[in-house]
């Protein structure tokens, strides 16, 4: 009985444990199946994420491959329309055969552009070319609605800004970018005076299939192909028109990486649902390993895009990063962080010399330099065209960074071998010190790019550590060059005249008209201070029509007089001088035989056949051009028989060596004649004793000016010495 009595109690226990079990096993087969159906779900999801998160990259990918190849037509429009040659044979030369060989032979099998076509002020066509041969017919088949509406934009570009338009269009060779600017000088990227007679150039680089190919393969885009537009694909971007209008679009074939992620895992899903945790196990694995490839795959991305691609170094964003980095960790540990700022000085010479594929080897070579200079454990970026940034840490940094200094300048003062070619260049450097991380690192950027323009101010080729007194003299700087603008257009600028004499007679028989400022607040400001000032700024051309219109108008109270008037070369090379000029002469009714316009010899060296043609346009107003400050520079005989000039204006340098003895004398002499056997006037400034105004006179020079005949005075004092008819030879006090 206790047996059946144990059966008896047993079986329910039994029973209870099975039902326990299959309790237990409906509930994991229940959870089993929630967990499969919610692990498939989650897969779905995850794969439809990727699917899409791919899809975005690669339409952000396609989007940005767009605006690359339209800017890139942009920067190559941009070389040939802001190209001196090119305004020069264009406006001056109108040299037809100058025009199809550098833009419509171009065209000729070109991966730049394969459409160039050359438009005056109304749209009429002066060239035009396609695939290296001239375009037949009427042009509507490139110039269509959307080239017209931005050749309306570029003809009216505001002052101040670049006269340029890009877009895309299509022709009938198909889609394309599309660029027009107006052809300018270089120095005139943004406009302030449209030429008279304006000429627009238009380029034209079509989306062909191999150039679609080639973008499909530098981003990594399979099968990458031109298709029409529709707006509601998925796998494509629209290439619009100016106006708006789709013309085309660039697809591709989705990768979808996370179908074929799931189908890679899917086996094992499965079999992980009869062990739940294997298969929990497994999707996390799973997950993980796709996750790190995102990551992977968005760091190498983070990476490149720090990257410049012409040098392999860091780039202006890499730098701020990596320089960020390095201040906050130094303001914990209390190191230091220097920062070196570098300019090539004559990088642009070689460029414009050699041309742009020279100039990225030069830029390839220097980085190969200073990568070996700077060696590990630093930050060493190109942060602009020649401009390079290096950033060391350590207690020590500031006497390494001034060692590296030296050897940099030393690295790149040795000839460059490129090719068959040898370039010199040079190098200006600006250091800022962030003591103890305490200098955040974009403040260490602006103090240290400070110190390289003051290295460029200090004659190049050295090293300056950055002073917080450059903060406030160029606070001051910017506060005067608002003053001046400010005292130009308010009229605040007055001439004052220094008499220029006969040698012989000591009478009157020019002037030379000074700018002089009284600063509201402040006083005088000298000249040497205001000028260069104006001549940085832009504001020389003001300042200098400024007082030629005032000397003009005061020339009419003496007649008989001469005016002279300095001329900068920021004033020469624009473009609109003469014109100016010409202005100033109607308006005030001054006669141009009067006047004789004072140049230093320094743009005729950089730009002799530019110098030559507005000298042409000078002398047909009646002008006369004096070769100012001679035997200061690069003097020499070839400038005064290219040129022709009306006068010299001996520099006050070799006047006052007539004190030092008979070899001064001797050269005087020997400048004075070379001047006579070309036919050209000498006049001497800078005479100050009644010593140097005889040797001067006994030389051959037929003028004098100088603090011995009259110090710059208002025309008051002018009038009183025409009225004594001689000036005194008196030493001044």
């Amino acid at each position: 009985m206790r047996f059946k009595t144990f059966n008896l109690r047993r079986r329910p226990a039994s029973l209870d444990r099975r039902f326990a079990v299959m309790f237990m096993l409906l509930v994991f087969a229940a959870v089993a199946v929630v967990v499969t159906t919610i692990v498939f779900t989650a897969l779905d999801r995850v794969a439809g994420y990727a699917n899409h998160l791919d899809e975005e990259r690669s339409r952000e990918t396609v989007t940005g491959a767009i605006r690359t190849f339209k800017h890139q037509l942009g920067a190559t429009l941009n070389d040939y329309a802001a190209w001196d040659d090119a305004a020069d044979y264009v406006y001056n030369k109108q040299d037809a055969d100058w025009i199809v060989r550098n833009f419509g032979d171009m065209t000729f099998e070109s991966d730049l552009f394969d459409v160039a076509i050359l438009l005056d002020s109304q749209g009429a066509s002066l060239m035009a070319y396609s695939d290296g041969a001239p375009i037949e017919g009427q042009l509507e088949a490139f110039v269509n609605a959307d080239v017209k509406a931005m050749f309306a934009q570029v003809r009216n570009t505001a002052v101040g800004e670049r006269p340029q338009v890009l877009g895309f269009t299509r022709t009938t060779k198909g889609i394309g970018a599309a660029g027009i600017a107006l052809i300018r000088m270089k120095s005139a990227d943004l406009i302030a005076e449209p030429p008279r007679n304006p000429a627009y150039l238009i380029f034209i680089r079509h989306l062909r299939a191999d150039t679609v190919t080639r973008l499909g393969e530098a981003y990594v885009l399979p099968e990458l192909r031109l298709t029409p537009a529709y707006a509601t694909a998925s796998h494509q971007v629209n290439i619009l028109s100016p106006s708006g209008y789709a013309l085309g679009a660039l697809g591709w074939d989705p990768r979808a990486p996370g179908d074929v992620s799931r189908q890679q895992v899917r086996p094992l899903v499965t079999s992980a649902s009869v062990i739940v945790g294997l298969y929990c196990l497994l999707l996390v694995v799973v997950g993980a390993k796709e996750l790190r490839r995102v990551r992977a795959d968005e760091a190498t991305a983070i990476r490149m895009s720090r990257i410049d691609r012409l040098s392999g170094l860091a780039n202006r964003e890499g730098l701020f990063v990596g320089l960020a980095a390095r201040v906050e960790a130094a303001g914990r540990t209390g190191e230091d962080v220097a920062l070196l700022y570098l300019d090539l000085d004559g990088f642009k010479e070689v460029n414009d010399a050699y041309g742009h594929a020279t100039g990225d080897r030069l830029i390839r070579g220097v980085a190969a330099g200073l990568t070996i200079l700077v060696g590990e454990g630093a930050i060493l970026a190109r942060v602009g065209g020649d401009e390079f940034a290096i950033a060391i840490s350590g207690r020590d940094a500031g006497t390494r960074a001034v060692e590296l200094c030296e050897s940099i300048l030393e690295f790149v003062a040795e000839p460059f071998e490129i090719g068959e070619r040898v370039a010199v260049i040079g190098c200006s450097i600006g250091l800022c010190v962030s003591t103890a991380g305490t200098t955040e690192g974009e403040e260490l950027v602006r103090r240290a790019d400070m110190a390289m323009y003051r290295s460029k101010d200090n004659g190049r080729g050295c090293w300056t550590p950055y002073d917080p007194q450059m903060d406030i003299e160029r606070e001051e700087r910017h506060q005067l060059e608002l003053d001046l603008r400010t005292a130009i257009q308010s009229g605040e600028i007055t001439v004052v005249y220094q008499p220029v004499v006969n040698a012989n007679s000591f009478e009157i028989v020019s002037v030379e008209a000074l700018a002089r400022w009284n600063r509201k607040g402040h006083g005088p400001v000298a000249p040497d201070v205001f000028i260069p000032i104006a001549e940085a700024s832009g504001l020389i051309d003001e300042l200098g029509i400024c007082v030629l219109h005032h000397a003009c108008r005061q020339m009419h109270d003496w007649p008989d007089l001469r005016l002279s008037v300095n001329i900068s070369p920021g004033q020469f090379r624009d473009p609109a001088f003469v014109g100016h000029v010409e202005t100033v002469f109607r308006e005030t009714g001054m006669d141009p035989r009067r006047v004789v316009l004072e140049m230093t010899e320094t743009y005729f060296i950089h730009s002799p056949e530019r110098a030559a043609q507005a000298l042409k346009r000078l002398r047909r107003l009646g002008v006369r051009i004096a070769l100012d400050d001679f035997g200061a520079g690069f003097s020499s005989v070839g400038y005064l028989r290219q040129f022709g000039f009306d006068r010299m204006k001996i520099d006050r340098s070799m006047v006052t060596a007539l004190d030092g003895g008979p070899k001064a004398v001797e050269m005087l002499q020997a400048t004075v004649a070379l001047a006579r056997s070309l036919d050209i006037p000498v006049t001497a400034e800078g005479v100050e004793t009644e010593a140097q105004a005889v040797a001067l006179r006994l030389a051959g020079c037929d003028e004098l000016q100088g603090y011995l005949f009259g110090r710059p005075c208002e025309p008051a004092e002018i009038d009183r010495l025409r009225c004594r008819g001689q000036v005194p030879a008196r030493r001044p006090a």
